[in-house]
């Protein structure tokens, strides 16, 4: 057996990303909660993904752990590697993406590897180099104001190159509209000029697949999930990777329905705001600034799922909340601890909820989702069908549960804005 794509993914949402991706490629894909400690079951699987936490954690901690996942998916016989980080490049001036990337490489052994972050189908594109969520650029999206990864400048190969001593350079559109084979011999001519990372514009899915067959053979690629929707195509070429029947299938879903949001995004707030109009009553408002005074909220929050629950009816339970309230819990309490105090109200509300009967589950927000995970004890997930771009149903195996767990972990960015009715609607 033969692992094609080993990823490492700096966050749990991002893993479940790229993997619903894969898996729409015709990968039968595993996802890792961080490096694993005993093998898991990697039988009849194409890909592995190790999701870990380092989007936004020190530098050399994102490094150690992003180095210790590559070692283990070398040990599995990961063809090629792929480095996943978020499709707006979330990273500060310090890093992680570019530290992470020149780690990875010097272990390897290799000089250059390619940059590709545009996702088109859900909104992100790279034209000349700069990055764009929908029509607006992404320092004018949003992302400006992101509470822990604030994206002020769209220029990529600019904000790369605060993040690594090494040369940054970019392979144009123009030069994708040469194919493949061209953009190949672009990026070696590149690498002669020591060049080591490349910026890659990509407006839209013939690009990525322009890319795709570029770099199929790299030992390295970084990026967002886009790419990884053309890899598959390039590996069957290769002779890597069969045609496989349903690779994203998973076993019938079961227990009750519950919504865990942390996630401030634009996307979330108006999708809690869809949720709850079509479900009048269904929502439980968290506050960090309550959680810092006891447990009194957590209490109430937990009677409310119960009251949900009983009646078979979904529930949200929710400490999204727009930029001015965010700011105002992040002055009072500090950054750090009010994010902890979210993390682990929702992390411990999951853990009681799902020993209670929910059986079906979706976290929005990547650190919401890895704090969720890391609670419940889940150390790896089976990919199954998407829900929406980016996001699809996956299976854990429970040592307190007979049934599988039904989890959808979203990236607060992900999703239509009825998202979270319609993720049940597709498991049933």
């Amino acid at each position: 057996m033969t692992i094609v794509l080993g990823a490492i993914a700096d966050d749990f949402t991002g893993a479940t990303d790229l993997a619903n991706n894969l898996v729409r490629g015709g990968m039968r894909c595993v996802q890792v909660i961080g490096v694993p400690t005993t093998p898991p079951d990697l039988s009849n699987v194409d890909a592995v993904i190790v999701a870990l936490k380092s989007r936004s954690c020190p530098v050399e901690e994102a490094t150690s752990d992003s180095l210790a996942a590559l070692e283990w998916l070398r040990e599995q016989g990961a063809r090629q590697i792929f480095f996943k980080y978020c499709s707006t490049f979330d990273s500060t001036d310090k890093g992680n993406i570019g530290p992470v990337a020149d780690a990875l490489l010097d272990r390897l052994g290799v000089s250059q590897t390619v940059m590709v972050p545009a996702f088109p189908i859900n909104g992100r594109t790279v034209y000349q180099g700069h990055l764009f969520v929908g029509d607006r650029l992404l320092n004018d999206s949003g992302m400006q104001h992101h509470p822990l990864t604030p994206m002020t400048d769209a220029d990529l190969v600019r904000v790369l190159s605060r993040q690594t001593s090494h040369a940054v350079g970019l392979a144009n559109r123009a030069m994708l509209a040469k194919g493949g084979e061209a953009t190949r011999q672009h990026l070696d001519a590149l690498a002669a000029e020591n060049i080591r990372h490349v910026i890659c514009d990509s407006v839209d899915d013939s690009d990525l697949d322009v890319l795709a067959e570029a770099t199929v053979t790299m030992p390295l690629v970084t990026g967002g999930s886009g790419l990884g929707q053309a890899l598959p195509a390039q590996y069957r070429k290769q002779g890597w990777l069969a045609e496989i029947a349903e690779p994203g299938r998973l076993q019938p879903a079961s227990g009750n329905m519950l919504v865990l949001s942390g996630s401030c995004s634009r996307a979330t707030l108006a999708q809690i705001a869809d949720f709850l109009a079509r479900h009048p009553g269904a929502g439980f408002a968290l506050d960090p600034q309550a959680l810092a005074k006891g447990d009194k909220q957590w209490e109430q929050a937990l009677a409310f799922a119960f009251e949900r629950l009983e009646q078979d009816a979904p529930a949200l339970i929710y400490a999204s909340a727009d930029p001015e309230k965010v700011k105002a819990a992040q002055a009072e309490l500090g950054v750090e601890q009010a994010g902890r105090l979210v993390e682990e109200a929702l992390s411990q509300l999951a853990v009681t909820l799902v020993n209670e009967g929910v059986g079906r589950l979706v976290v929005a927000g990547g650190e919401t989702s890895g704090a969720v995970v890391s609670a419940l004890g889940i150390s790896a997930l089976r990919i199954g069908e998407q829900i929406d771009p980016g996001v699809p149903w996956t299976q854990a195996t429970l040592a307190n549960r007979e049934a599988p767990l039904s989890l959808a972990l979203k990236s607060g960015n992900f999703g239509g804005v009825d998202f979270f009715t319609r993720a049940f609607e597709v498991l049933a």
